[in-house]
């Protein structure tokens, strides 16, 4: 094992910043929020992940989502292989297309038809584009701290005042891109009425992820989600579910499926691909309908239903139907985090989590938190010396305080009780 001083991440941490802006080709990878050298990672095998230096570390990212059955899973590895020596892409329709996407109506019956594609950004856009299209409006209302990819129209912050249109997050991003993006703060329904009592006739859609994951792990309340299907259902506006973190993770039918709402629209990502890019977006058939070719709605992608990630993709979702797979998944999850609480609390540091299905939040505060004020309030200096601690006992959490993490099929109680011994020492030592 080498040095800090001497180590392999450094030295290709440095040559990557030669040629790719700030070293990643994904900002959080960067650790710009908690400081150090990334780790760049060899390869992985079950819960664990092993970077430049050999070191291995216990994964609680899986790479985002995706990793639900554990990395390099020989069921996914083999049909990948088989696929790809079938060709890598064709450019024309496959039949492993129309598998997955009746494989994914079936399980989440809000989804009567889908259409692929291979990013999260690209299922979010489309969908916005979509709900545009059909209602003939403009304006479209997401709420603080939900993250739905990075297309122009979505990176916004909130505006000046209650009811002001949002302003870009991004250079590059003209105000008037923004301005038909209303932004409002996360469970808070009565703002949401107002807004639809001020401007609903002229609001597309309504899009929100019913279990966040970007800013930490926060639930939406049932009241909440309730009543926005009630208001897009009055005014005509096309309720979207961004699932593309949720969707298969926190259970078989998502969040929808958890809350019992049923959105319009549904954007899916991460466990349909396995590991490989794969995403979709999908609802109602009248909707969809309306998407190119058969519709005026324009979308279209040369890679996506790639051969490789949907085999990928269709294979991860068989393996999350085998009996009792949700109820392990969930009760490990549970267990990281009591565990993880139990231990803050041995130590007498101001921590707490929460977790729904293989998705989990860590909090640095007394309460879990249901809005991004909330969660913005949380320690983030405590969080960080945690953070490093725990990278260096041989555990890998997101490098940000503000994401959520992931448990996979693969972590077994020795996994998770090896988690819990390493968070004892860690919060010992930053009591």
């Amino acid at each position: 094992m080498t040095t800090e001083s001497t180590s392999k991440n450094d030295t290709l941490f440095a040559r990557a910043q030669l040629t790719t802006p700030g070293g990643v080709n994904s900002p959080v990878r960067a650790f710009r929020s908690v400081g150090g050298t990334p780790r760049f990672i060899t390869r992985a095998e079950g819960p664990w992940f092993w970077d430049a230096d050999g070191k291995r570390y216990i994964d609680y990212i899986g790479s985002w989502g995706p990793a639900i059955v554990g990395h390099a899973h020989p069921k996914v590895i083999k049909a990948v292989q088989d696929a790809a020596a079938r060709g890598l892409s064709f450019g024309a329709p496959t039949e492993g297309e129309i598998e997955i996407a009746e494989e994914i109506c079936r399980l989440v019956p809000s989804i009567e038809q889908v259409r692929l594609v291979s990013s999260g950004t690209e299922a979010t856009m489309s969908a916005l584009r979509l709900a545009r299209g059909a209602t003939g409006r403009d304006k479209i209302v997401k709420f603080e701290g939900c993250y739905h990819g990075h297309a122009d129209s979505l990176l916004v912050k909130a505006g000046s005042g209650l009811l002001t249109f949002g302003n870009p997050t991004s250079a590059g991003v003209p105000e008037d891109f923004v301005k038909h993006t209303l932004v409002l703060d996360y469970n808070n329904i009565p703002q949401l009425e107002d807004a639809f009592e001020s401007m609903g006739d002229t609001i597309a859609c309504v899009i929100v992820e019913a279990v966040a994951g970007n800013m930490n792990l926060i639930r939406a309340t049932p009241d909440f989600l309730r009543r926005m299907r009630e208001l897009c259902t009055e005014y005509g506006a096309v309720l979207i579910f961004d699932e593309v973190m949720s969707g298969f993770r926190v259970g078989l039918g998502g969040a929808q499926e958890l809350y019992g709402i049923t959105p319009d629209l549904t954007a899916l990502g991460k466990v349909i691909g396995g590991g490989l890019p794969v995403a979709a977006f999908g609802g109602r058939a009248d909707l969809m309908e309306k998407m190119a070719p058969i519709g005026p709605v324009y979308q279209a992608g040369t890679l996506s239903g790639n051969p490789v990630a949907v085999a990928a993709g269709m294979t991860t979702l068989k393996l999350v139907q085998e009996p009792g797979f949700y109820d392990k998944l969930s009760a490990q999850t549970a267990k990281l985090v009591d565990g993880l609480g139990a231990a803050a609390k041995e130590a007498g540091v101001d921590f707490c989590g929460d977790a729904v299905g293989g998705m989990f939040g860590m909090y640095f505060s007394t309460h879990v938190p249901s809005s991004y004020g909330q969660m913005m309030a949380g320690d983030k200096e405590r969080f960080n010396r945690f953070f490093h601690g725990m990278l260096i006992e041989g555990v890998y959490f997101a490098p940000a305080m503000f994401e959520a993490g992931f448990v996979s099929s693969a972590h077994d109680d020795a996994v998770i009780e090896e988690t819990v011994e390493a968070a004892r020492r860690v919060f010992a030592r930053i009591a």
